[in-house]
């Protein structure tokens, strides 16, 4: 870019520093415009998750927003470290699908019920920045930790409804099916369904915290948190559950052995992705309940089954009636519009799949622009897990954690919608700062 170009620019800039030159004053002696303080912040959301109503938990997401809005508006951008930049490749993909949902929202034929779905997909997403923000200033292991001791809170509860039992607080399972009567468990969330999505990062975290933290005793939190996360997700009898913890032991232990593949011997890859096949397998056919709720996975003949096909038969018309950009953003919007689609008798409050839903609030650009974001988020995990494994730096386990992460919630998300939930939608982000916080920019050549 030429000077020409470049002038209206520096000067819009100028101004902006001026502007916020202020701010840059007060943060040196505020105790409320610091890391500690939106890392406390972090620490409070992540904590209580499971516990807190929705509304509840969107204050302390909206108190997240502002504290990380403050703090960029208040750095000194003269003595910021380029080494560890706040702008990354999943950037530029993460505001072009926030800039496609905004404009979703002002053309929405429901355009205030949109404008509730923006606003939390906005916190989300500063929510996302601020985590991965405070990772880079070393907090990763504290916001993680924070995620595994709730998490074995939670299953301690769940635990405790598996031995005892726990009533139904809805029809979970088809009453003519061979796992009517069986406990779902459902923990402090209300949801087996909703529980299965919490706790879908626990076993990859917890294997990676149990393997890379140097404390025998948080060792054994994360080998706990793992073990207990993936055996409530197999009591939630929740399949969309059961096929992200498939789908996340596979990747982890894949990438495990891609991370140590120099020291170990050839038939390594071949023996651990046929035994970890093997184990899920036999631990499938040996649980009769497993089985059966495995099995039923398939086909029509369970009324969940038939009732999501018939949900997504009138979602598709959704999105041929409004192909390109939408409905708007959130579920107060697919509330609306829905009903106008449904077949009798089919009510719905999500579409049941999150790239269904995607395509649904956002049109096919959204879904594109969406698509785009995770290869950017695989792709720049891929290039830092080989940075870190090349030199050698065990930090780069974490990188393996957040990819098992997202990918058992994405198996996960394509059968159900509870990825939508707070619960479930800012450990999808933690994942993803999880990853990005190791971003390092080039060195540029100023030859």
């Amino acid at each position: 870019m030429n000077l020409k170009l470049q002038l209206p620019f520096i000067h819009v800039y100028s101004k902006f520093l001026q502007l916020i030159s202020p701010l840059q004053a007060w943060r040196e002696g505020s105790r409320l415009v610091g890391a500690k303080f939106l890392g406390g912040l972090l620490i409070i959301l992540i904590a209580t998750l499971p516990f807190l109503e929705n509304a509840q938990t969107g204050v302390i997401g909206a108190a997240v927003a502002i504290a990380w809005l403050m703090m960029w508006l208040s750095d000194r951008r003269d003595e910021a470290d380029q080494s560890v930049p706040i702008w990354t490749p999943i950037h530029l993909p993460l505001i072009s699908y926030w800039a496609i949902a905004l404009i979703a929202t002002l053309i929405s034929p429901v355009r205030v019920a949109a404008l509730d779905g923006m606003v939390k997909l906005t916190i989300y997403m500063l929510a996302f920045v601020s985590m991965s923000r405070m990772m880079r200033l070393g907090w990763r292991s504290v916001l993680v930790g924070t995620y595994l001791v709730t998490a074995l809170v939670v299953c301690a509860y769940a635990v405790q409804q598996w031995y005892l039992g726990a009533p139904e607080l809805a029809t979970w399972t088809d009453v003519t099916s061979e796992t009517a009567g069986t406990t779902r468990v459902y923990s402090f969330l209300g949801n087996p369904n909703l529980l299965a999505g919490y706790l879908v990062p626990a076993l990859p975290l917890g294997a990676i915290a149990a393997i890379h933290w140097r404390s025998w005793g948080m060792k054994i939190l994360g080998a706990i948190a793992a073990i207990l996360g993936a055996f409530c997700i197999t009591q939630t009898q929740s399949r969309g559950g059961l096929m992200g913890l498939a789908a996340e032991s596979f990747a982890l232990v894949l990438l495990l052995v891609y991370w140590w593949g120099k020291r170990l011997p050839t038939w390594t890859l071949p023996a651990t992705f046929g035994g970890t096949a093997g184990a899920i397998a036999l631990g499938t056919i040996l649980v009769p309940t497993l089985r059966k709720r495995v099995g039923s996975i398939f086909g029509t003949e369970d009324s969940s089954n038939a009732f999501r096909v018939n949900v997504w038969q009138a979602v598709l018309n959704m999105i041929k009636a409004k192909p390109i950009l939408g409905i708007g953003p959130g579920n107060k919007a697919f509330n609306l519009v829905y009903p106008l689609y449904q077949r009798s008798g089919y009510s719905a409050l999500g579409t049941y799949s999150v790239p269904l839903e995607i395509t649904v609030e956002t049109g096919i650009i959204g879904v594109i622009c969406y698509g785009w974001l995770i290869l950017s988020i695989f792709r720049q995990a891929w290039i830092a897990l080989n940075r870190l494994r090349r030199d050698r730096d065990a930090s780069g386990l974490w990188i393996i954690a957040a990819i098992a992460t997202i990918v058992g919630m994405m198996v996960h998300g394509l059968v159900d919608t509870v990825w939508y939930r707070p619960q479930v939608q800012l450990l999808w982000w933690l994942a993803i700062a999880l990853s990005s916080s190791f971003y390092i920019a080039p060195i540029r050549n100023e030859a």
